[in-house]
């Protein structure tokens, strides 16, 4: 269903928008060359309405929440992390987890939620939730930085969590934070990351995430990780993975995953959010950069670029700053303060 004849939602205020620098794209561009080692299809797991706004100073009224949602499943995008049923305390910004999901109820896409506990799973299951995730570390320091529990403390909240769920018919992923560096431990060893995720997936984890929380990851390290968790026994299709661009590599590292088969890439519309901890502003990988390399590989992903570069320059708009994607970037523009024309 169309943004604009979303049922049962208030009107949205709007500031003075981003406008497109020109036309869409051009036709043809960019060039598509597939490589022989890569899918063909590629999954977008969307985390921008989840992970994208869940650091945001200011809180993101609802209905513009739906919209965005809205937006992202009209730009093509069939999964979108809607949201997360954490304690409002913990987590302010995505404290109307109750209020959003049903305006979100006759979208055609699934809306995986976060949930931290058995508290949050019963939450999410009263709203009819059947996909949801759990966020684990790697490293004892963010477990407990994140959760306040150990590793194995963290590991045995989520047993219930997952047994409930999967009992309830709802699918489960496991989020490996710290994968492949940790703030306070440095360099986590590949082998502890194994451990962890195949824990997870123990408990019943049909898919598991794996993230670079920092954006510390190297292609070489990626290759190495899934080489080491498939000996370990979890291949390549119940793995996603989720990188930052704090250093620039993770467009990079991305190819490296889908080299390796992985064909479930987490990105965030606009390049919004990422970790709280890493040393820069950049966070998640943006979706359109990810959706312009995968279009120049030939892999499809369903997504229509330019509707989804109007989604984030409309998000960012809301947001009161321009997106970091290169890609949204490179194709449009903020109106300048002293702009005349009216909109």
């Amino acid at each position: 269903m169309s943004a604009r004849s979303s049922p049962g939602l208030p009107p949205v205020a709007h500031r003075r928008p981003q406008r497109a620098s020109g036309p869409p794209i051009p036709d043809g561009l960019p060039m598509a060359f597939p490589a022989e080692d890569l899918p063909d299809q590629v999954r977008i797991h969307e985390v921008g309405p989840r992970d994208g706004l869940q650091n945001e100073k200011t809180v993101v009224p609802t209905p513009v929440k739906a919209e965005f949602v809205r937006r992202l499943a009209d730009a093509g995008l069939r999964t979108i992390e809607a949201t997360s049923f954490v304690h409002p305390a913990w987590v302010p910004q995505l404290a109307d987890a109750e209020q959003l999901m049903p305006m979100l109820d006759d979208l055609d896409a699934k809306l995986p939620v976060l949930v931290p506990n058995e508290r949050g799973l019963e939450r999410a299951l009263a709203l009819g939730v059947r996909e949801i995730a759990v966020f684990g570390s790697a490293t004892e320091s963010f477990a407990k930085a994140n959760l306040n529990r150990s590793v194995d403390e963290t590991l045995a909240m989520f047993e219930p969590v997952v047994v409930r769920a999967r009992d309830a018919g709802a699918s489960v992923r496991g989020y490996v934070s710290m994968c492949f560096g940790d703030p306070w431990e440095g360099p986590v060893p590949v082998a502890q990351v194994v451990g962890v995720a195949r824990r997870l997936f123990d408990l019943g984890c049909t898919e598991l995430s794996l993230g670079d929380t920092i954006g510390v990851a190297t292609p070489g390290h990626v290759t190495e990780l899934l080489v080491s968790l498939h000996q370990a026994g979890i291949y390549a299709d119940h793995l996603a993975v989720h990188f930052h661009d704090t250093y620039g590599q993770a467009l990079a590292n991305t190819l490296s995953a889908l080299q390796s088969g992985v064909t479930t890439v987490d990105a965030s519309a606009g390049g919004i959010g990422g970790c709280p901890y890493a040393r820069s502003a950049t966070g998640n990988l943006a979706t359109e950069d990810l959706v312009w390399m995968l279009n120049g590989l030939g892999i499809d992903t369903g997504v229509d670029l330019n509707r989804l570069i109007a989604t984030s320059v409309w998000m960012a708009d809301h947001l009161g700053r321009p997106s970091p994607s290169r890609t949204v970037r490179a194709l449009s523009y903020k109106d300048s303060p002293d702009s005349h024309e009216e909109q």
